[in-house]
């Protein structure tokens, strides 16, 4: 067994951040990172969107490169995972058969793409899409005439459904809810986001199941859904949302819900061990509930908090959830945790550049979206973190000044 000093387990953003934090802040002891994947942690949006779009190699999103491990004094282990965890003894035992002791303990494990659970699903020719391996896969799916059916309106879905249709495929989305991302951003603004792509040309079916994956001689060549009908694709993506790997902390006796239950400054049940990233399921002490966020911009903040708490410091990490996408010529950044994502005000055009805020019962902003507008980002932030009172009908008027 190695020496023991600080683990962290997960090989994705999170965990990388989390040992570059620790190292800014002071701390000199061992550090270890174990990750599954065989590469260096790198950034997973560039899977949906400039590695399918533009073809992006992997270590421009790479976050650090191997260098870095070493002038750090980071002892790798990538190509196993973490497979049990004792915490009364202190250890980790990877896949490989060793086992690491530690004085404390960094999960950032990650989520991993929901798979379907239908009849063809494991046809040659069905794509998840997660890791490089997946979106390499995509690349080679996408081309110019190639039939796509995307499975899920959600984030992954319509990106992957930009992508592509700027490779010249013919897309078609099928989404079983009311709108394209209504769970997130309502029915009125998913409805605009489904018309951004129908103006594309993109197919988009809402309120439909699919009941199977239509497969010939193992290969998919498109999906049936519930009513009957068939949709005819080379490749067929399903995009119905992530898991979060948060079964080593539940065997382990770690206190999880839909994810690993942590305070504000992100420590577990266990006092030595620490959740980050998308299996944090957070007290937030800005939000006054329990959050888990599954973005980019979480990942990349979280673990400065992380690393304090590590170290014996008492820190609070109360950052207003934040993501981005980027979609044909739309570009959007969303701050904060709207509860009630169809009471929305818009300013602005829906087809063109607007602002959008999500409200409470007090009519308080609970979250804010700025699409194809940049100069409202700083405004937007502090009206979301204050959630400040509005004045809807003042609020929808573009010529009145937003609060400051």
């Amino acid at each position: 067994m190695s020496e023991t000093g600080i683990v962290v387990v997960g090989g994705g953003l999170a965990g990388a951040r989390t040992l570059e934090a620790l190292r800014d802040q002071g701390y000199e002891g061992r550090l270890t990172l174990v990750g599954a994947e065989p590469h260096l942690p790198y950034e997973r949006p560039a899977l949906s969107k400039d590695h399918l779009l533009k073809g992006t190699p992997l270590e421009e999103f790479t976050t650090f490169d191997a260098p870095w491990y070493d002038d750090h004094d980071v002892a790798l282990r990538l190509g196993v995972a973490a497979v049990a965890l004792d915490l009364a003894g202190h250890t980790v035992t990877l896949s490989d058969g060793e086992t690491l002791g530690y004085t404390r303990l960094a999960l950032a494990t990650g989520s991993r793409a929901r798979q379907p659970d239908l009849d063809g699903a494991g046809a040659e020719g069905v794509h998840l899409l997660r890791t490089i391996e997946d979106s390499e896969r995509l690349d080679r799916a996408f081309h110019g005439g190639a039939r796509i059916a995307v499975v899920g309106g959600g984030w992954i879905g319509l990106e992957a459904a930009a992508a592509a249709r700027a490779r010249g495929a013919e897309v078609t989305v099928l989404e079983m809810g009311e709108q394209p991302l209504g769970r997130i951003l309502g029915t009125r603004i998913g409805g605009a986001f489904a018309e951004l792509h129908r103006r594309n040309g993109v197919d988009v079916r809402t309120g439909v199941t699919v009941a199977r994956v239509i497969a010939s001689g193992g290969r998919a060549a498109g999906v049936e859904l519930e009513d009957g009908s068939r949709i005819d694709a080379d490749a067929v993506l399903f995009g119905i949302g992530a898991a979060p790997n948060i079964e080593l902390a539940a065997e382990a006796g770690l206190a999880v819900k839909s994810g690993v239950l942590v305070d504000a400054g992100l420590r577990t049940s266990d006092p030595d061990v620490v959740a980050v990233g998308d299996i944090a399921e957070q007290a937030h002490p800005a939000l006054g509930r329990y959050v888990r966020v599954e973005h980019w911009d979480t990942a990349r903040h979280q673990p400065e908090v992380a690393a304090r708490t590590l170290r014996g410091e008492e820190a609070s990490y109360d950052r207003q959830p934040l993501f981005f996408t980027d979609q044909y010529d739309l570009g959007m950044e969303y701050r904060g945790n709207a509860t009630r994502p169809d009471d929305v005000v818009v300013r602005g055009s829906l087809d063109g550049a607007y602002l959008a805020f999500w409200l409470d019962e007090q009519d308080r902003v609970e979250a804010a979206m700025n699409v194809n507008s940049w100069d409202a980002g700083d405004a937007l932030a502090a009206m979301v973190a204050e959630r400040r009172m509005v004045d809807r009908r003042r609020l929808a008027d573009p010529d009145v000044p937003l609060p400051t």
